[in-house]
C-alpha cells in the first residue's frame, strides 16, 4: 500500500533517519512512537510529501488516495463546514467544482461534458457527499445548526474536528493523523476508537494518548537510532516488552529457555487480550510468533518523577460551600458545588467546558475570585498545583539552578548540588541545568514544574492538564508516580490512562452543580443513570 526506500533525513550535522525502509499494508493501523525530536511529525509530512527527504523516496501504491489531518486551522476560514469536509476527498471535489462551472456557464455544447462528469460522480458515490459529510460532523459533535457556517465563524476547538471529519471524510486508503485527539472530550476520542478501530484501510498516527493506541494500533513503528521497527500488537505490548527485553538484556547470565519461557507466558498474557478490532485475530497469530530476538530495548530515557511528603495530612483535606464560576464574558461556568475532600482521595475534576475545570483550580490557588461561595483547606495541608498554562513561571531570564532555587526552604536546599538533584530526575543534567528557562520547549517547561512539585514535597497535587506537552516516556512515568504517592490529587487531563489508573473518585463540574461519585473513571462514563444525569445538567446551556 505505502513503502518507504532507503529514506534518510539530515539537518545540518544531524542525521534524523538513516536508511530506513519500512512497509505500511492494508488493514492495519500503526503509532508512529518516539521520544522527543525523534522525528515523528517529520516522518508523517515525508509521507504526506509535504517535505522532502535528503534520499530515498516514498511510494503509494498507484491509484490509492492518501488523505491528512490537516495541521493549519486557519486554512479554511473562507469556506463552508459542510464544504471543508467534503474537500477532504479533492478528486470528488474537484468533480463537483467542474460540473458546478458548466453549469454556470451552460450551453449545449457543455451538457455533453456535464453529463460525462455526472457519470464519474455518481461513481464516487458523489450524490451522497453532503449527508456523509452531515453524518461524521454529528458523530464529532457538531451540530446540524453549524453544518452551513463560515470556519472562521466558528470556535477553534470544533475547528479541529471539522478538519478531522475532512481527514476521515470518503474512506481515504491511507489516513495520516498527527495527534488526532488534541482538543477532543472523551466521548468524542470514543467515537474515534471505534471509527479507526474497524477500518478497513491503511492509518498512521502520532499520539501521546496511550489509551487511544492501545485501542487502535495493530503495530507499533518506534523510532529510535535514526531507524523505524515494527513490532505487531499495541503500545501497552510494546512498552511492557521493551522493558522485558531490558531486564533480560541486563541479566545476561540466565539461560536461554528461561527467557524464552518469560517471553512466552508474556505474549499469552497480551494474546489473550487484544483489542476489540477486527484486526484481533490475525494480531493474536502475530503477537504468538515473535521470538525473543524480535524484541530490542529502547534507548528511550524516563525521568525519575517521585512525589514525597513533608508530613502526613490530617482527616480533613478541603472543603468547599455552594462555590461558583463564570467566565470573563458573564458565561456560568459552574454553580452550587459542595465538595468534602477526604484523606486518600484521588479525584478527577472534569467538566465538558475546560474552562470551568481552570477556574476552579484557580480558585482554589487563590489567584481567582469566585461567583459566591467559600473554600477551606485543611490545616495540616499543602497544596502544589501545576497549571495548564505556566507561562508566568518562566518570564525571567536566568538559568534552570537559579529558576527552582526560587522554592527552597532551607539554605541546604539553596545548595546548588541540591537543586541539581531534582533537576538531575527530570533529565536535566550537566550543562542542560544551566540552560535559560526563557528558550525552554513546552515539554522543558513541564518537567521543571515537576521539578518544583518534587521539591515543595505537598501532601496535596492539583494537575491542570498536566500531560499537555509531555512525550510518552515522561509520560508514563509521571502515571506510575501519582499512582504510587500516598497524598491526595486532585487531577484534571483529557489522557484516559491516566485518569482511569490514578482517579478513585470523579466529581463533574456542570451550570448546575457537581456530580459527585466514587467511581473508576470507566465506571463513570459508562453508568446510564450518570449519563442521563449528565444530560440533564448540561441542557441548560443547549
Amino acid at each position: 500500500m505505502l513503502s518507504v526506500s532507503n529514506l534518510s533525513v539530515q539537518f545540518g550535522k544531524r542525521v534524523l533517519f538513516d536508511e530506513v525502509n519500512v512497509t505500511f499494508t492494508q488493514g492495519n493501523c500503526y503509532g508512529i512512537i518516539g521520544a522527543n525530536g525523534a522525528g515523528k511529525s517529520t516522518f508523517l509530512k515525508i509521507l504526506a510529501k509535504q517535505i522532502e527527504p535528503t534520499s530515498g523516496h516514498v511510494h503509494l501504491e498507484p491509484g490509492k488516495r492518501m488523505s491528512i489531518l490537516e495541521q493549519d486551522h486557519n486554512a479554511y476560514d473562507g469556506y463552508q463546514v459542510l464544504e471543508t469536509v467534503v474537500m477532504g476527498n479533492k478528486p470528488l471535489y474537484s468533480l463537483k467544482k467542474q460540473i458546478d462551472a458548466l453549469y454556470a456557464d451552460y450551453t449545449d455544447e457543455n451538457a455533453e461534458k456535464i453529463g460525462e462528469l455526472q457519470v464519474q460522480f455518481e461513481e464516487m458515490d458523489g450524490w451522497n457527499a453532503d449527508s456523509a459529510a452531515a453524518a461524521l460532523l454529528s458523530n464529532l459533535g457538531i451540530p446540524e445548526t453549524m453544518h452551513y457556517s463560515t470556519m472562521a465563524d466558528i470556535d477553534p476547538k470544533l475547528k479541529v474536528r471539522v478538519l478531522l471529519a475532512q481527514a476521515l471524510f470518503g474512506n481515504p486508503d491511507v489516513l495520516i493523523m498527527d495527534e488526532p485527539t488534541n482538543d477532543l472530550d472523551y466521548d468524542t476520542i470514543n467515537w474515534l476508537e471505534n471509527f479507526l478501530a474497524n477500518y478497513d484501510n491503511t492509518v498512521i498516527v502520532v499520539s501521546h494518548d496511550r489509551h487511544f493506541l492501545d485501542a487502535v494500533c495493530t503495530h507499533i513503528a518506534d523510532i529510535d537510532f535514526g531507524k523505524i521497527n515494527l513490532y505487531s500488537g499495541n503500545y501497552t505490548f510494546w512498552y511492557e516488552s521493551s522493558q522485558l527485553a531490558a531486564r533480560q538484556r541486563a541479566q545476561q547470565n540466565r539461560k536461554a529457555e528461561e527467557k524464552a519461557k518469560e517471553l512466552q507466558e508474556f505474549i499469552q498474557r497480551f494474546s489473550a487480550n487484544v483489542a476489540k478490532s477486527k484486526q484481533a485475530t490475525s494480531r493474536k497469530k502475530m503477537l504468538e510468533k515473535l521470538k525473543v530476538e524480535d524484541i530490542k530495548p529502547s534507548s528511550r530515557r524516563y525521568p525519575a518523577i517521585i512525589f514525597e511528603r513533608e508530613r502526613e495530612a490530617g482527616d480533613q483535606i478541603l472543603n468547599v460551600e455552594k462555590l461558583s464560576a463564570s467566565s470573563e464574558d458573564g458565561e456560568l461556568l459552574f454553580e452550587n458545588v459542595d465538595i468534602n475532600l477526604a484523606k486518600g482521595d484521588k479525584v478527577a475534576i472534569i467538566s465538558k467546558d475546560s474552562r470551568a475545570t481552570t477556574a476552579f483550580y484557580e480558585i482554589l490557588n487563590g489567584n481567582m475570585k469566585p461567583d459566591a461561595g467559600t473554600f477551606r483547606w485543611g490545616v495540616t495541608t499543602t497544596q502544589s498545583y501545576l497549571p495548564a498554562d505556566n507561562s508566568e513561571f518562566f518570564k525571567q531570564d536566568i538559568n534552570l539552578v537559579d529558576w527552582l532555587r526560587q522554592w527552597a526552604k532551607t539554605e541546604e536546599e539553596r545548595e546548588e548540588v541540591y537543586i541539581r538533584g531534582f533537576l538531575g530526575k527530570m533529565l536535566f543534567s550537566g550543562e542542560e541545568a544551566l540552560k535559560k528557562c526563557t528558550v525552554l520547549s513546552g515539554g522543558e517547561k513541564v518537567r521543571c514544574m515537576l521539578s518544583r512539585m518534587m521539591m515543595l514535597r505537598a501532601n496535596v497535587l492539583m494537575l491542570d492538564e498536566p500531560t499537555n506537552h509531555l512525550d510518552l516516556e515522561s509520560i508514563t512515568a509521571f502515571n506510575n508516580s501519582l499512582k504510587k504517592f500516598k497524598g491526595t490529587v486532585l487531577l484534571t487531563t483529557h489522557d484516559h490512562e491516566f485518569v482511569q489508573t490514578v482517579a478513585n473518585r470523579i466529581i463533574e463540574l456542570t451550570p448546575k452543580g457537581a456530580i459527585d461519585r466514587y467511581l473508576t473513571f470507566d465506571e463513570y462514563m459508562s453508568d446510564k443513570s450518570i449519563r442521563e444525569q449528565r444530560e440533564k445538567m448540561y441542557a441548560v446551556t443547549a
